[in-house]
């Protein structure tokens, strides 16, 4: 049985040890050998918590046996992403400088997760600092591969959550996603991925120190979990979401809103903003749009996304201008190489005066009444997560055309992080040996019609994961960097 535990989703761990099929124990030791068995060749755990993971799994079993009711995530292993505090452990970023910045509390989702009987066993590994790129290499841990083809990235920022769930050292992995770093990851590696609405889940982002940043960090970064199902992604998605005194902009809207009158409606975009995208996606999009027809859904294929390119200019501007007077520490804090990839965006997209950043407040607010006003024509958007297959790890990290080349590959889940609205990743298959993937991305807190297309995508096209690695091998650094260790 402990061999095939790491195997199951975590609905069913949960609902095995709540029912004493199995103890928590048993569980944990059964990921913890899969971990054993995987991380040297795909290196995606940075800190394994075994002993703290075993220590909570006891006590989780001694509460089972003195009659307690368990929670919905009962003995569930889960990975926490590098740049997320557990109480407890350093928060490193994946960075030397911050190797010993202990946690003092968990996070708010980490709370959560642990609260409904989950047990944190490991964090995950990140892009250093998060900002070096989408590529999943940091200066204290070294590249993460990618399972389906040692070649390609694993995707990032959360490509350490991405791989531990879609090679079983975990059944659920907490990220989070501000364009795209939850929802590229789960397409490159095969697994499911939600970015909420802002405001969904609770959180608290500052790591280090008591201020707050400033609006655009605020209002574009999202937890989100990664899992092989979609049902476990909508179990996580109960557990996360709510209020909490910790995070004002928390709000207090139902997790499952009003049934919508007739066929719902989908919108399918296989090339938004007319920028091109590569044959195998878009056969991933008709298939997936199939999918849906099937189930009953209203599919209309649509000429475009509202504002795609003026959204993306002034994401890139806010972003630019809210992040310069910290450029100078944090790209120390990257390190030579490091830097190539935010170094690039800043020459590129410059920061703007206050007057033009008080415009460009206003052009944000105005694009998202535009994407509102589209989903209530449509309340699901069918399109792709990436316009590419995965690519090959620092690409974007190379030079101006493949930072550009990368910039355009995510650019939808760049524009729906800026409007704020929940969107699902979903498997569709594989083309070439690789994993393909699209996303659904719907109205402001209706994650659960997402969930529930994404739902009715993965009963017909199936689940991809628990996958062994293939090849595992040393991976060289981007073009000009020397290679670093696994």
């Amino acid at each position: 049985m402990r061999d095939v535990l790491w195997k199951m989703p975590a609905a069913a761990l949960a609902a095995a040890v709540r029912g004493a099929e199995v103890s928590a124990v048993e569980v944990v030791e059964s990921h913890l050998d899969r971990i054993a068995e995987v991380d040297p060749r795909v290196n995606a755990v940075t800190q394994l918590l075994a002993e703290r993971a075993r220590e909570a799994a006891v006590r989780l079993d001694r509460r089972r046996a003195a009659g307690e009711t368990l929670g919905p995530l009962a003995g569930v292993p889960f990975t926490v992403k590098e740049s997320t505090p557990v109480e407890g452990v350093p928060t490193t970023f994946g960075v030397e400088r911050f190797r010993d910045l202990v946690a003092p509390a968990d996070a708010p989702p980490v709370a959560r997760l642990r609260a409904a009987g989950g047990i944190p066993i490991g964090h995950s590994n990140i892009p250093t600092l998060i900002l070096a790129g989408m590529h999943t290499r940091s200066e204290l841990f070294g590249d993460t591969v990618n399972p389906w083809d040692s070649g390609r990235t694993p995707g990032g920022s959360s490509g350490g959550d991405a791989v531990a769930v879609a090679t079983g050292m975990a059944a659920l992995g907490l990220g989070n996603d501000s364009g795209g770093s939850v929802r590229i990851p789960a397409q490159f590696c095969g697994v499911a991925g939600l970015k909420p609405s802002t405001g969904r889940f609770p959180a608290d982002h500052r790591v280090l120190g008591p201020d707050d940043p400033g609006p655009a960090s605020q209002l574009l970064v999202t937890d989100g979990p990664l899992a092989r199902s979609v049902g476990d992604l909508r179990l996580a998605c109960e557990v996360l979401a709510g209020t909490d005194p910790q995070d004002p902009r928390a709000v207090p809207v139902p997790l499952y809103g009003e049934p919508l009158a007739g066929p719902v409606r989908v919108a399918v975009v296989a090339d938004p903003g007319g920028h091109g995208v590569h044959p195998t996606i878009r056969g991933a999009v008709a298939t997936a749009a199939d999918a849906l027809r099937d189930a009953g859904y209203d599919v209309r294929e649509v000429a475009d996304v509202p504002r795609m390119d003026e959204a993306l200019e002034a994401y890139g501007r806010i972003i630019a201008t809210e992040f310069a007077p910290n450029w100078p520490v944090v790209r120390g804090l990257l390190g030579e190489g490091g830097d190539r990839y935010l170094a690039m965006a800043m020459e590129r997209t410059p920061p703007v005066s206050a007057q033009e950043l008080m415009r460009l407040m206003g052009v944000w607010m105005n694009i998202r009444r535009s994407w509102a006003a589209f989903l209530d024509a449509y309340p699901l958007l069918l399109g792709p997560v990436f316009t590419e297959p995965p690519v090959e790890p620092g690409l974007e990290s190379r030079d101006r055309a493949g930072r550009d080349r990368v910039g355009s590959g995510m650019r939808l889940c760049t524009v729906t992080s800026f409007v704020g609205v929940p969107g699902v990743a979903v498997p569709t298959g594989t083309a070439d040996g690789l994993p393909t993937g699209v996303q659904i991305v719907g109205r402001a807190f209706r994650e659960d019609l997402c969930l529930d297309a994404a739902q009715a995508i993965e009963d017909r096209l199936g689940v991809l994961t628990p996958v062994d690695p293939r090849g595992g091998e040393r991976l060289p650094g981007p073009e000009g960097l020397p290679a670093v260790r696994r």
